[in-house]
This record gives C-alpha cells, structure tokens and sequence, in this order.
C-alpha cells in the first residue's frame, strides 16, 4: 500500500484508513508497554496518529472494561474538540456517546463515554471532586512538550496519584526535544534507576520511551537575506508569491495574534480581487483562541475546487492540531508569551522571538502529505541566535489560580508541590499575597471556608470568582452573573463588515453606559435577553455578535449552576428604574471587592497609572472609556501591545471603596501604594 504513495488528498481527511497511518505498525508493541509500564513516554511528530489512534487501540485491548474510561487531554480547547470529533467519526458513533469531550463551559459527554478528550485544566477541575480520578483506567497527556501550566501541574498530580494507584496508566505524549526531561521527572524519586534499551526505547522498572516516526516528507527551508521590516505585509506578499508561483498546496501562516491575524485576512482578501483570472482564487480564514469553537473548525473543510485555503493562526497550530492539505507554511518568527511581572503585578502578552523548538515544529506542518516548503521570514543568522526552547509557562505566568487549585486538592504546602520546572518564589509570594487579600486564604495560607473552596470550584480565574461570591452581599448576583459570562467571552461582542465600522460605534453608544464597560455589557444581555428576544436579526441591526451573544447565555446558565450547588438562590427578577441607579452603585463597588488589585488613577494627561504608580496605562481603543474622564477605574484585563499598555473592560469606581474593600492588600503594600 505505502509503495503507491497514494495523494493523500485523494482520502477525504477525516477518513484516511487508520492503517495508512504511521502508528499502525507499531500497535501490538504500545499496547504490550503500556501495559507493561506504569508511564509510557509516548515521542511522534503531530499528524502521525497518536492523539487518534493510541485511544482507540487502548479501547479494542479492553481498557475501558469495569466502566472505566480512558481520558486524553490537550492544552488547547480547539485540539480538545478537533481530535474528538474525528475519533468519533473514525469510531462511526456520534459525538458525546462512546467518543466524548469536555472543555470550560462545553460538556459533551454522556454515561456511554468510553472516550474522553478534555483540557488539561478540566481534568485538574475533575480532581477536586475525585482526588484519585478513579473513573480513568488509562489518562494520556497529549502534546505535553507545550509546557502549560496546567499539562504542569497535571504531570505533578498524576505522579502523586500513581503511588495510590498503581494500575493506573499514564502516557505523556511529546516532541522528541522534551521525552527526556519527562522520563527523569517520573523517575526521579521513584528509586530507580534508567537503563538504555534496543534504540527507540528507554526505560526502567515503571518509564518508558518509545518513539514512533512521524509520516513526514522532505521540507524545503528559505530564509529572508534581509531582516523584514513588517512581517505582516511580508507574509502578505509571501502568499501571493506562492499563490502565483507555485504548484497546488494550502498555505499555513503563523502570526502572533488576532490583530495581525485580521488585518492579514482583510489584506488577501482585497488583494485577492485583482488577481490575474489564470490563478484560481484564495480563501483565507482565521485560527486563533478567541474563536468560537464553531469558527475554529472551518479550517478543517476542504476548500472549494480550484481554490487554495490560506490559514493564518496563532501558535495553535504549531502543535495541538493537523490541517490536511497544508504544504507551504509562511513562519513570521515571533509569537506572543505571557509575562508576569510580579513587582507591578501586570501581566502582559508580549510578542518575542519563537524558539528553535517552535522553528522545527512550525517547519514540520508543510511536509505532512507531500513535499512542502517553510518560509521563515527572518535571516539564517538570526534562527541561530534563536533559544533552543521557551520557558515553561509555569515560570512567567500569574500563579493564583493555580495555587488556589493546588490548595483546593488538599495540597497544602504549595512549595514542596513536585513541579516539573520549579516557579520563581516571587511569583509564588505574589500568587499568596492575592489570594489572602481576596479572603480564599487565611493568615495560616489555608484554603478559607467556604470562599476559598467555593472559588476554586468557580470555572473563572480568581478575581471574578471572589465578585461573583461577593455578590449577593451588594444584592446584584443576578447582574454580576451575566457580567462574568460577558468577560468570559475572550472575544469581541461588537463585529462589522468592511466600512462598517462608523455604524458599529453608533451602535455600540446606544448601549453605552456611563460608569464604564462592565454595566455597558449588562445592558447589551438584557437587551438581547429581553428586547432581541434572542434573535440574530436584532443582533445583525445592532452589530453584535449572535454567537458570542448566544454562548454567553450557556455560560451564565453554567454558572449561575455552580453557584445553586452552592445552595446560593439567584433572583431573576429585573429591577425597576428606580432601582437601577442603585444598581449601577451596588454592581460598582462589587467589582471592587474582586478587582482592587487592578485599580487605576487617571492622570491630567488621560492616561492611567496603577496603584502602585510606576506604570503608565491606555485605556483600549475598544473601551467604552476611550477618551472619556475618571478619577479612579478598575480593569478586568491588561495588555501590552508594542509601545503600549492597554487597559479593558473598565469601570469607574471611588477611591474611598478600595481601602474598604481590600484593607489588607492596601495594608500589605508600600506606602506609595496607599490610594
């Protein structure tokens, strides 16, 4: 079969046989290793079939007999759903029954689940109600060379689990650069030694390496002479280029976020239109997180005859997910990390040199079903001043969250946590000196009861957990309920078309709400909820989004469950008026009580400072609060894009109500930070 080198477009993607597939061959000896092994470090190329495949062959062997499932988790929620949806199509079951997922505010799993592909942090979730994560025979932590904090922490968990539950599998599946690494962290401690086995395997008594080739064909690397000045306009000219000048093949771009991403679209598409008519047309579309998992899929459809699919992502796609067709990728070299930076307690997604692991793994997408070609928009020279990995996200990242989980497993002693790649203290301080400020922690650093657990339960980062708990003292649940499903959006609510934009913001002021974002985005809802009664035309005349609109009412539904679990009632009811100045006050200072440590003055200049003064802040082009007057603000989100840092989602607030509602916090900082 392998001789005739079949066009693998010649299979529709989402049914090549599972036997032309790379792993097939080397079903029988995984299958012996695991079980053989406790943990199984599982090295292959992404597109070689593991994150497929290696669920199915558990299946057939008998993993999930005695009700038991197998989880597989992905950093991503875009991988989390992609690879489940074709499993469950190569299964022929429907998805949510024998092939399920589950990802923040999306179950789709049933009692039939023999299959589960979920997030690395749903699964730390699953563990605060079941410590032991019982119901899985087998857990397999896929593309764990990403090094998110949670596949992080997932790793420490599962280590520490493994000494209660012997028979439980593990399989961390990795780029080859990290396998080892992988194999000391199980083994260190455990008392025993590796020794080296035949080639492709290492092991000892309870780890094991195997590796299986990856189905990849040759790749052609060109690099830019010269540094480009704007690699967004070079990627641009890069995909005509290849449009114009190459054989058949889609083209993978890799950019550093939304903007970029957009305006690149917005590039081709205008471009487009005055093409040569011998060149067939192009078909650009957008990969990146704030995508509803809806828009994330169309890059999976086979493009219509005759036109060549031009994908523009974000890091997305470097590892968790394989889009058939790709033979040309466009690499701007760059991608945007999170930094904390714990002194001004600012975190910020900052575009920075990729590293040469990110390099091979971006080359690798183009030789997938045949030769393919990489374009690194940068020099040879500057590839080798490049790092050979990033640091792991665990090192530059706001630890709350994760320190609030840790304590609501029962890990008290955060420090001594076994973590692959140790945090810096100060960003373990910090984590502590929030979380106590926000009452989840007492002056032992134990979790308090019952905010502490509760707000680690809530499926919203810290800050909002302790707003929406705080809520029902300041009598505005109901409203904080819909806020927190707003903001948990990660996208824009407002959209419009090509020249649209004057109509967008006239729109968006029929809305507006003085006090700021936060109250303007609770009245888009409650007009939708009870105006549009839902409808996409209403959305459609006012520029909303419809799907945004439509999944922040599943979120809020979600919610508002977690907190009647709670045994906390949720008065629906909407308030006259007359009430709704008080309201306004109530919502205000509420988010106070969560946000305090994001607070801002304004300066005669109309920017923003923070608390603690040292740094200067925008309000967002998006905000509400874009050119308009404040004394003090809180914000929900920050930030940093090239020479600035922007503020969104801002609200104003009174000075006095922060010493009031975060007397420790302010008590705890320097004296310059007293507001």
């Amino acid at each position: 079969m392998a001789e005739l080198d079949l066009d693998s477009t010649f299979i529709p993607a989402l049914h090549k046989p599972s036997a032309l597939l790379p792993i097939a061959k080397h079903r029988d000896s995984l299958l012996y290793v695991v079980e053989t092994f406790p943990v199984t470090i599982v090295i292959g190329q992404t597109g070689s079939g593991k994150s497929t495949q290696i669920p199915q062959f558990l299946e057939r062997a008998g993993w999930c007999s005695d009700g038991k499932i197998i989880g597989v988790t992905q950093p991503r929620r875009v991988a989390a759903t992609t690879v489940a949806l074709r499993v469950a199509d190569e299964v022929g079951c429907e998805i949510g029954k024998e092939v399920g997922y589950s990802i923040r505010f999306e179950d789709v799993t049933s009692s039939s689940t023999r299959i589960k592909f979920l997030t690395d942090a749903l699964l730390i979730r699953e563990a605060l109600a079941d410590p032991l994560l019982s119901r899985y025979s087998v857990i397999m932590v896929d593309e764990a060379h990403e090094r998110s904090i949670s596949t992080d922490i997932l790793l420490g968990l599962l280590k520490k689990i493994r000494k209660k539950r012997p028979e439980l599998r593990i399989i961390v599946s990795s780029a080859t650069i990290q396998a080892e690494e992988f194999l000391d962290f199980f083994t260190k401690g455990s008392g025993q030694e590796t020794k080296k086995e035949q080639p492709g395997q290492t092991s000892n008594d309870a780890v094991t390496i195997v590796s299986l080739e990856g189905r990849t064909y040759p790749i052609d690397t060109l690099y830019l002479e010269a540094p480009a000045e704007d690699y967004v306009e070079k990627a641009v000219n890069t995909v005509f280029d290849i449009h114009t000048q190459e054989g058949e093949g889609d083209i993978l771009v890799f950019l550093t976020g939304r903007e970029e991403i957009d305006n690149a679209i917005q590039a081709v598409a205008e471009r487009a239109t005055q093409l040569d008519s011998r060149h067939g047309p192009l078909q650009p579309l957008p990969l990146y997180a704030g995508l509803s998992t809806e828009q994330q899929m169309y890059v999976f459809d086979k493009p219509p005859e005759g036109t060549r699919k031009v994908v523009f992502s974000t890091n997305i796609a470097e590892a968790s997910v394989t889009i058939d067709g790709i033979v040309h990728v466009i690499d701007c070299g760059f991608v945007k990390l999170r930094a904390y930076n714990p002194k001004t307690g600012i975190e910020t997604l900052t575009t920075t040199p990729i590293s040469k692991a990110s390099a091979s793994q971006r080359a690798g997408r183009a030789g997938r079903t045949k030769p393919g070609k990489c374009y690194r928009l940068y020099t040879e020279d500057a590839y080798q001043t490049l790092p050979e990995t990033n640091p792991p996200e665990i090192q530059r990242s706001n630890l709350a969250s994760t320190i609030l989980q840790l304590k609501a497993l029962g890990i008290d002693n955060v420090v001594r946590f076994d973590f692959l790649s140790a945090p810096p203290s100060e960003l373990m301080s910090k984590a502590l000196e929030l979380l106590y400020s926000l009452g989840a922690l007492d002056d032992y650093a134990k979790l308090t009861h019952p905010l502490g657990s509760r707000m680690a339960e809530l499926a919203v980062e810290p800050m909002m957990a302790k707003t929406l708990l705080s809520a029902p003292q300041f009598n505005c649940l109901s409203e904080m309920l819909t806020i927190a499903a707003m903001t948990s959006l990660g996208g824009n609510v407002w959209f419009y078309h090509d020249g649209e934009q004057k109509k967008m913001e006239s729109s968006r002021r029929k809305f507006a709400v003085e006090e700021g974002d936060h109250l303007t985005l609770l009245n888009v809802y409650q007009t939708f909820i009870t105006k549009g009664k839902k409808e996409a035309k209403f959305c459609h005349e006012h520029n909303l989004n419809y799907k945004s609109m439509t999944r922040a009412t599943s979120i809020r539904a979600q919610l508002k469950r977690y907190l009647e679990r709670f045994n906390i009632k949720v008065d629906e009811t909407l308030s006259s008026k007359q009430d709704q100045g008080n309201k306004a006050e109530h919502i205000r200072r509420c988010l106070t009580s969560g946000y305090f440590a994001h607070a801002a003055r304004m300066q005669p200049d109309g920017t923003y400072r923070n608390v603690e003064g040292g740094t200067v802040l925008h309000a967002h082009p998006n905000s509400l609060m874009f050119n308009r007057k404040a004394d003090w603000v809180v914000f929900h989100e920050i930030m940093e894009t090239g020479e600035k840092t922007y503020i969104r989602d801002i609200t104003k607030i009174e000075k006095n109500w922060l010493v009031e509602y975060a007397p420790e916090f302010y008590k705890l900082s320097h004296t310059t930070a007293q507001p």
